[in-house]
């Protein structure tokens, strides 16, 4: 059986009722009486603004000089510890 048009489907934004318009000017909820041309329009959030939100990929800091030459006396202290006790 053919689909019947009935207008534009709404949800009211008071109830959450949904129904169709049946083609009439007004759209008005026929649970709570709420027209819906009253409603707050919300602007959905569009792929390229959550893509442009998403977190950006930082490259790696390249470690300070004297950071690696303490490493290699903390590694040297270590080793002389070990000797030590052994």
């Amino acid at each position: 059986m053919p689909a019947k048009d009935f207008g534009t489907k709404f949800l009211c934004f008071k109830c959450t009722t949904k129904f169709y318009d049946m083609k009439k000017p007004d759209p008005i909820c026929p649970k709570c009486g709420a027209d819906q041309r009253e409603a707050t329009v919300t602007k959905s959030e569009s792929r390229r603004s959550r893509l442009s939100a998403a977190p950006k990929i930082v490259e790696a800091v390249e470690p300070v000089e004297g950071a690696a030459e303490e490493e290699e006396i903390e590694a040297e202290a270590d080793e002389e510890i070990a000797a030590d006790e052994d």
